[in-house]
């Protein structure tokens, strides 16, 4: 009896039935991580008990509350994509980021580390006089309706150009600078606004924006408080708050695809070969 049994397990734990269980879990996986914490996890919980109410009413024989429901049913698919369509954008954007291609992985962060250090060094200079500042970063996802809506500039990125473009004394310091390709696209680009209900009423607009935009898209963002002339960074809709320079740099380069460390470890390698050449000459 236990080699039936065996030999029964056996055929229905197969290859494929592994792999299919491994991609249902991953994607369950993935669509949790995605909904916890926001408006989504709520309103699945909602659509839930509603489901569950049906189930009760069909078996329990509750003709009444089963025609309602039943009623309500139809509409499901309508309210699942209007309820949920933020949360199934971002879904589709992180698959889309996780087969991105080699060789476009490989085009992020061409001209290096330091490129970025022009946007810390600005953050830094604004956070200073308290000049509020919004950049945004391009990464998989094209911003070009909002660059197409602001002021087209096309400038190398730089110190200068940055600081200039947020003086309060410019037409273009409110809205935000949009960096695509290493290059500063446009200014004065205005952004869709989070509707997260979980941030603090004291929240601005700008801080919103940045929240809104890393939701709707993969972009980053750099916010300088135009108040308390604090620097955060925001990736995903989630926002870190009152950075120095040090970990700006970090979490810009990591979000850029920039290997530091292994750039660092090139550039000892290049030092010791050097000093060992001088060495022995």
């Amino acid at each position: 009896m236990f080699e039936a049994l065996l030999e029964s397990l056996n055929r229905i734990v197969t290859l494929r039935s592994l792999i299919d269980f491994a991609v249902v879990f991953l994607l369950v996986y993935v669509l949790l991580r995605l909904v916890r914490g926001t408006r989504a996890a709520p309103m699945a919980a909602g659509m839930v008990s509603l489901g569950l109410l049906y189930w009760i009413a069909a078996t329990q024989d509750l003709p009444t509350l089963e025609f309602v429901l039943r009623g309500a049913v139809f509409y499901v698919g309508v309210a699942v994509i209007v309820l949920f369509q933020s949360e199934i954008r971002q879904a589709l954007i992180y698959f889309g980021n996780r087969i991105q291609s080699p060789i476009k992985r490989r085009q992020q962060g061409q001209l290096g580390e330091t490129i970025y250090d022009e946007i810390v060094l600005a953050a830094a200079s604004l956070a200073s006089t308290k000049t509020g500042a919004l950049m945004v970063l391009e990464r998989g996802v094209g911003l070009r309706n909002f660059i197409d809506a602001g002021v087209q500039l096309d400038a190398r990125l730089g110190y200068d150009i940055l600081v200039t473009i947020f003086n309060t004394n410019t037409p273009l310091h409110d809205g935000a600078a949009i960096i695509q390709n290493e290059r500063i696209a446009a200014a004065a680009c205005f952004l869709p606004l989070t509707q997260n209900p979980r941030l603090s009423k004291d929240t601005g607009t700008r801080h919103r924006a940045a929240i809104g935009i890393t939701e709707d898209t993969d972009a980053v963002a750099v916010v300088v408080s135009e108040e308390t002339g604090i620097i955060s960074f925001v990736e995903g809709g989630a926002i870190k708050r009152n950075l120095d320079t040090t970990l700006l740099r970090r979490l810009l380069l990591a979000a850029m695809d920039i290997q530091v460390v292994e750039r660092r470890r090139e550039r000892t390698k290049t030092m010791k070969e050097t000093e060992t050449e001088i060495t022995l000459g």
